[in-house]
């Protein structure tokens, strides 16, 4: 038993009656602060998991106890340590709660800074040692309790990019497995060496290692920063629309994840979100603006994770993010999932025809395939098809599909005339190009880290500080020359310059230009399926076959001394 009766607290610290009045009154608080916090913690377990509006005053209410609670024992501490008993892993699981508060807060808002809140709360609890009497207890209930610690920390600093610290908390923390597991003999020993085993996966999931002169390796962080997207010139004329929300789905078989997070869903939400700030708060209540305040503007678009999603489920969060989405604002789809082919053959080339990308089902699937055999006239129905986004064009809809049947949606109709874009993933890569599928995918590597995928596919594995930073300044030249290209074309879709006003929109449209000409101009890369592809179509001789665009690739190809890898004269080979 966690928690005694206050009967049993006060008796249990000498005679009942010897007790000062104030004491008692201060343990009653503690009791009745720590009930209700943990009431209103088990509460947001019930709370929808979409929709921005609803969990809003309830997590500022929770926020509210929990700081009164922390300061409370903070104040009270000796009182509370001869009359309640009060245990350091009982501080421990209060910040530990407090830490969970402010990463789910960042999950709902996608504000950044909350991480770094968190991670100061679950770095206390380390600094301080307040789970370490644990081991001594003979419960193995608290030892989980560490070690769920140790696993939600790590998460926080995969997503903050302190790959040292989480290397120094995973040999913490399958330290502590063993010993768990050695004193306990449990069933849950396997579950607990995968977590080990996917959290180790996860950390050495990039191709490339970039290394200071001393050979310790650098942290790159692929954030939005100042510098990074391309600045519009004066004169270039774009949309108005900004990135408001995005679903981030990932459902590939067989690709690194540690928590619910696949690398590619990873390394596709750093790419729509600017580098956190501190927060100047120690404890302040998020989200607990007074009415008449302004809400400052929202740094990074709200961002839904779907890790393996139902088509249900995915079906409801986007309807709840198309239903909330501001005036003026863009619905962003990202889908890294596995490729869903037609079973049968048809006549017509309508948007249930091409297959599309798969989605979770809860059944049985060779029960699926079974119905299949039978009937092949029927469509698939674990599959996310074009046509089953066709509702959603009625607002600007930006798209992007990582997948091994991405052409499937090449075949969209904008009904509505709203702006549409989709980006396409190639659909295979040369056989001679080491297959790193499991460790995410080449398309969303150069969404997120182009440099590092340029590296990759010209066969480097690691390189120094010094000429990484000198390639990245001319990868900025580039970008700057391809938003050029893009807004100076004649025969362009208007779709792609209505999203070229959003920075994050505007990154990831001149990556991917970027991303398509370095694939159409590498030597193993001459196969069509080998390249990306949009809706509507890009004009190529303006953008990824454009001849200026291609010098600068041989350039930066000469930088890297990896010239050879590509073909010098493209256009004579087209």
């Amino acid at each position: 038993r966690t928690e005694f009766t206050l009967k049993e607290i006060m008796s249990s610290g000498g005679a009942e009656d010897d007790i000062p009045q104030a004491e008692r009154k201060t343990v009653t608080d503690f009791c009745y602060l720590l009930d209700k916090s943990k009431q209103l913690f088990n509460g947001l377990r019930d709370l929808p998991q979409y929709g921005q509006k609803q969990w809003q005053s309830y997590f500022g209410r929770t926020f509210d106890v929990y700081t009164k609670l922390w300061k409370f024992q903070q104040q009270h501490r000796q009182v509370l340590d001869n009359r309640y008993g009060l245990k350091r892993w009982q501080i421990g699981e209060i910040a530990s709660k407090i830490g969970q508060l402010y990463y789910h807060y960042y999950l709902r808002t996608s504000e950044t800074s909350y991480l770094n809140e968190a991670f100061s709360f679950y770095s206390a609890i380390r600094q301080r040692s307040y789970y370490s009497q644990v081991n001594k207890e003979d419960r193995p209930e608290l030892v989980v309790k560490k070690l769920r610690y140790y696993a939600r920390f790590i998460v926080v600093c995969l997503l903050l990019n302190k790959m040292d610290v989480v290397k120094d908390l995973v040999k913490e923390l399958s330290d502590e497995i063993e010993d768990y597991t050695h004193r306990f003999n449990t069933e849950d020993q396997v579950e607990w060496n995968l977590v080990l085993q996917e959290v180790a996966a996860f950390i050495e999931a990039d191709p490339v290692m970039v290394l200071n002169d001393d050979n310790t390796i650098v942290i790159t962080s692929n954030r939005l920063s100042e510098t990074g997207a391309p600045l519009l010139e004066q004169g270039m004329i774009v949309g108005q629309l900004a990135l408001a929300d995005a679903l981030i789905i990932g459902n590939c078989n067989n690709q690194v994840k540690f928590s619910e997070l696949t690398i590619d869903m990873f390394r596709m939400l750093q790419a729509l979100e600017r580098e956190p700030m501190n927060l100047a708060s120690q404890m302040n209540k998020p989200g607990m603006q007074e009415s008449t305040e302004k809400p400052a503007r929202r740094e990074n678009p709200h961002k839904y994770l779907l890790y393996k999603p139902t088509f249900s489920q995915l079906y409801t969060f986007l309807a709840a993010s198309f239903k909330e989405l501001p005036a003026n604002s863009v619905l962003l789809i990202y889908l890294s999932a596995t490729g869903v082919f037609p079973s049968g053959r048809s006549d017509s080339e309508g948007p249930y025809d091409f297959g599309g990308v798969l989605t979770n089902s809860n059944r049985d699937i060779i029960n699926g395939d079974a119905i299949h055999k039978r009937n092949q006239s029927y469509k698939e129905m674990h599959c996310l098809h074009p046509g089953d986004l066709y509702p959603f064009t009625r607002k600007p809809l930006f798209i992007i599909v990582d997948s091994s049947n991405s052409v499937a949606y090449k075949n969209f109709t904008n009904l509505f005339g709203q702006p549409l874009v989709c980006l396409l993933s190639p659909t295979a890569y040369p056989k001679a190009l080491q297959d790193q599928s499991q460790r995410g995918s080449l398309f969303t590597l150069f969404l997120n880290n182009p440099l590092m995928a340029f590296l990759f596919v010209s066969g480097l594995s690691s390189m120094r500080r010094g000429l990484w930073e000198k390639c990245q300044d001319y990868l900025r030249k580039i970008n700057r020359d391809i938003a050029q290209l893009l807004t100076h074309s004649r025969s362009i879709d208007q779709s792609f310059l209505q999203f070229f006003g959003d920075e994050f929109l505007r990154l990831l449209l001149t990556r991917f230009i970027f991303c398509s000409a370095t694939m159409r101009m590498h030597k193993i890369f001459r196969e069509t399926r080998n390249y990306p592809e949009t809706y509507p179509q890009l004009p190529r001789d303006e953008t990824v076959e454009n001849p200026h665009l291609q010098k600068h690739i041989l350039e930066l190809a000469s930088i890297l001394d990896v010239r050879n890898v590509f073909l010098e004269n493209t256009l004579d080979d087209y």
